[in-house]
């Protein structure tokens, strides 16, 4: 009998209760009508990069200077469409009859850049730009933002390799050209934007800004959209479709692209905190060293830097490369 005793008192503590619902989790609700027959409910649409407003990196009243300008739309588009008050711009063809031979359109824009007050000037060479050339007399002081959009050497060679490189100079020499061209003002900057991939991604144009005296202070996607007016100009010139028809060719504005603007040294710097600002992009700043940083370091001649290739893989970039040799840019 004792035994069954214990029997029964063990069976009351081993007693099953009803099972409680974990915390954190709620009632289900039940189904819309809508979605009881299967219909689709609306949903928050995702935004994309495109769809967010755009980085302006100017404002209106800075002194703005902008070269290898192509057709002149980009500056066209600060004064007509964000009344930008002091804008020069620069182009490397010779006189005003061979731009427009080549970009017809080109008329207009200069009319218009003209009418709001900004300056045109042929026959600057990125590479060797001096404030007389510019108009500056002694005692002015520079420009606060310099753009160079879509920098390229054009169709040099069908060599990946050698085609890099050939860039690589463009910009080193843009850059070291363009700084003392800079207001005083602390952050004063330089804002050049290349389409995103390869082959540009190859030019490592953060190191070439670092090895000029600069630092990217930050980048953000470039959207065509927020510049009435523009389009993308070629390098070689006018923009033609497979039949001929003009402006139904390859679309530069459409492709995506990404600006980064630089300041001098130190002036990216947070003051009191000795650390640098954070770039304002997703992408991660690939560091490693590349021939051309030690060219630069070392002042090695132009034969030199030809035994000095990239570990690229040639074949597909060639082929990138044929594609747009002949494209890019302003």
């Amino acid at each position: 009998m004792g035994k069954n005793k214990r029997i029964q008192k063990t069976s009351k503590k081993n007693k099953v209760h009803k099972l409680t619902k974990p915390a954190g989790i709620s009632k289900a609700q039940p189904k819309s009508p809508a979605q009881a027959q299967g219909k689709e409910t609306a949903k928050t649409p995702h935004i994309q990069h495109s769809q967010s407003k755009p980085i302006l990196p100017f404002s209106r009243h800075d002194k703005i200077l902008l070269v290898g300008e192509g057709d002149l739309s980009f500056s066209r588009s600060l004064i007509s469409s964000h009344k930008c008050e002091n804008v020069t711009a620069t182009v490397l063809e010779g006189s005003e009859k061979e731009l427009i031979e080549k970009y017809p359109i080109a008329s207009e824009n200069i009319e218009a850049i003209r009418e709001g007050g900004g300056i045109v000037k042929c026959a600057i060479d990125v590479g060797n730009m001096n404030r007389k050339k510019l108009g500056l007399n002694k005692g002015d002081a520079g420009w606060d933002r310099v753009f160079f959009n879509f920098p390229h050497v054009g169709g040099k060679s069908k060599d990946v390799n050698r085609q890099v490189r050939y860039n690589q100079e463009l910009l080193v020499n843009f850059f070291k050209s363009s700084l003392p061209l800079l207001s005083p003002t602390p952050g004063s900057s330089i804002l050049v934007t290349l389409f995103e991939g390869e082959p540009y991604t190859l030019w490592n144009i953060r190191d070439l800004g670092r090895h000029s005296g600069l630092e990217v202070m930050r980048s953000f996607r470039f959207q065509a959209v927020a510049y009435p007016g523009y389009k993308h100009a070629r390098t070689l010139g006018l923009v033609k479709g497979k039949n001929g028809e003009v402006g139904k060719g390859w679309r530069g504005e459409d492709r995506a692209a990404r600006t980064y603007e630089f300041v001098r040294k130190g002036e990216g710097v947070v003051q009191g905190k000795g650390k640098k600002k954070e770039e304002s992009e997703v992408e991660d700043d690939a560091d490693a060293d590349e021939p051309w940083d030690d060219a630069v370091d070392n002042g090695l001649e132009n034969e030199e830097l030809e035994d000095m290739e990239s570990n690229a893989d040639s074949e597909d970039e060639l082929e990138e490369l044929e594609e747009l040799e002949e494209d890019e840019d302003d």
